[in-house]
């Protein structure tokens, strides 16, 4: 009988240790059920200007942590170096000009609520496919991919129509207009113009009709109204749109809904943390994705009197440094629901810092750090190099730095895995998924070739030999700096990617982003013996890239980034446009 009880006994344990030995670690195992998602992302955020990627000057110690507490990726890639085309391809996980939403023209982010372009029906969000699978998906922030396409409530490009259960947010990006005490920033240049030729169209006609007052000029009365109804015709034209900016573009929607219009910029950060943190606590019980698109740190640098004048670096350090207490405060919200264990976090910026932006001597752009350019610069890692972070205890380690090429585009297949996803199989998806890299599974990122654009223009590739170490960078466009020896385009305040103002190399410039991260020593035939090799590979790249490409219609067309009156959302009775429900309230 003892002997027939051990080997029950045994027959029982055998198969459990055999089971706890083929079982998968902890890690695996929670990438089978579906995590929450959090994703952060800063507008207009340089990659200096962050603690952890070096800026010892402005605190960000919430972002810190997160970095500590998770994966620093030091070589991650915007695909666009403006707001619109690179939130596009983030949202899409496709380079932006395959959907339509880079430039053929100057005029290379949406530039109205009331225009007609923005991210196609047709395209498919990681949050479409999200909420597919069972997630609540919640968009706070800012949108910048249009709103409706033919009438004012089509909203065929609004959020909700893109795989957002909820959003509360801006639909257009801040500017400064959206303050009245700050100087314009929208189309400055342009609208200067329009001032000049109706002060000279008003002055030819105010001195015609002088003259035929006073007889020194021979013109019929019918030539003068005409030529005075002109005058007002092309005055309306323009300030119709131009002399309200504040009331077309700044305004706060809660879903389909304006809330705010114009919006009432002194509650808006705390709005946005609310909405964001009630968010979390409503879905709590079940999956869900977050998409916090932070306002900071695009001017006006809308700030809160408890964080002005807090930073060493005058008002763009106080918004960077509000923004980390905004990070900290969802964290906080993450960790009293108790759901830091089951929740990915991650942190990005959209592009790189705006360099050129200054009013006088203020400087209210970011900084890039080391790296060459910035905002609008397709090519230069300034523009388009960007921090990238991501935490989830227990599965990522903690305290890791990651030096591979990557990409905003990668969060699209890596969210969509994790959900338990399918990636849409009817067109090119250009992300990879990178929870293998971020585990530390695989040595190496899955790009090899990154193309860099500037509008529709390739400005640049890079290519990762993972054989030996070695990231090239060939630059086949770059902007001209001016005044000669700066660092950006102070003249015009964005660099263009076309036209007058870029210089095109043929042989391109390469560097070898191991060796000349700062891109400050251009390699030739005569220095470097792999040149010619590495620049017919590349060749190579571009050619079966561009393979890969299909004609779609141009969202960023000059028809469709105009405004149009009977697109423009709007609270009341058009044009009679305003209102405050969050006051109401």
């Amino acid at each position: 009988a003892p002997f027939l009880l051990l080997c029950f006994r045994t027959s029982l344990v055998t198969p459990l240790i055999f089971g706890l030995l083929v079982q998968p670690p902890l890690t695996q195992l929670s990438i089978i059920t579906q995590p929450n998602i959090v994703l952060f992302m800063a507008d207009d955020l340089g990659i200096g200007d962050v603690g952890c990627y070096g800026n010892d000057t402005i605190r960000t110690p919430n972002i810190d942590r997160l970095a500590k507490e998770g994966v620093k990726l030091t070589q991650h890639i915007a695909a666009a170096p403006l707001c619109t085309p690179s939130r596009a391809a983030f949202l899409t996980g496709r380079y932006p000009l395959r959907s339509g939403m880079d430039a053929v023209n100057n005029y290379r982010v949406i530039f109205w609520n009331g225009g007609s372009g923005g991210l196609p029906p047709n395209e498919t969000t990681f949050a479409k496919i999200l909420q597919q699978q069972g997630y609540s998906t919640g968009l706070i922030g800012k949108w910048h991919q249009g709103v409706n396409c033919k009438s004012r409530n089509d909203h065929c490009h609004h959020p909700l129509n893109h795989g957002f259960d909820y959003f509360y947010g801006m639909p257009f990006t801040l500017i400064s207009d959206c303050q009245p005490t700050e100087p314009p920033e929208m189309d400055r240049a342009f609208r200067r113009k329009l001032w000049l030729y109706t002060q000279m169209i008003g002055l030819v006609t105010l001195t015609a009709a002088l003259g035929r007052l006073t007889g020194l000029i021979s013109v019929r009365w019918k030539t003068l109204i005409c030529l005075a109804v002109f005058s007002l015709l092309f005055f309306l034209s323009w300030f119709s749109s131009y002399g309200f900016v504040r009331y077309w573009n700044c305004i706060m929607m809660r879903n389909y809904e304006v809330t705010e219009q114009p919006m009432v910029t002194d509650r808006t950060t705390s709005l946005i943390l609310r909405e964001s943190i009630s968010f979390i606590e409503r879905n709590k019980h079940k999956p869900f994705l977050l998409f916090l698109s932070f306002l900071h740190c695009h001017t006006s640098l809308l700030t809160t009197e408890k964080f002005l004048g807090r930073s060493r670096h005058g008002l763009y350090g106080d918004n960077v440094e509000e923004m980390d207490w905004m990070v900290g405060q969802v964290l906080d919200a993450i960790d009293k629901e108790g759901l830091e264990s089951t929740t990915l976090v991650y942190f990005a910026s959209d592009h790189g810092g705006w360099l050129e932006r200054q009013e006088g001597k203020r400087q209210l752009g970011g900084w890039n750090g080391i790296y060459r350019g910035g905002k609008s610069m397709g090519g230069w890692e300034g523009g388009i190099r960007v921090p990238g972070i991501f935490r989830w205890p227990g599965v990522l380690p903690a305290g890791t730095v990651i030096d591979e090429p990557t990409s905003l585009m990668d969060i699209y297949p890596t969210v969509v895995h994790l959900a338990g996803g399918v990636l849409p199989q009817d067109r090119v998806i250009d992300g990879q998924d990178l929870m293998p890299l971020l585990q530390g599974a695989v040595e190496h990122s899955e790009h090899e070739f990154l193309f860099h654009y500037c509008g529709i223009h390739l400005h640049a590739v890079r290519w990762h030999q993972k054989d030996s170490g070695a990231i090239w960078k060939a630059h086949y466009v770059t902007p001209i700096f001016r005044p000669l020896g700066a660092g950006a385009c102070y003249d015009r305040g964005f660099c263009p990617c076309f036209g007058e103002g870029v210089t095109h190399h043929d042989p391109p410039l390469l560097f070898d982003l191991s060796r000349d991260p700062s891109e400050a020593k251009p390699l030739s035939a005569d220095t470097e013996p792999l040149f010619d090799i590495v620049i017919r590979k590349i060749g190579r790249a571009i050619e079966e890239h561009r393979r890969t490409l299909t004609p779609v219609p141009e969202q960023l067309s000059l028809y469709n980034v105009m405004w149009k009156p009977w697109l423009q959302p709007c609270c009341g009775t058009f044009p009679f446009c305003w209102c405050d429900k969050e006051g109401d309230n």
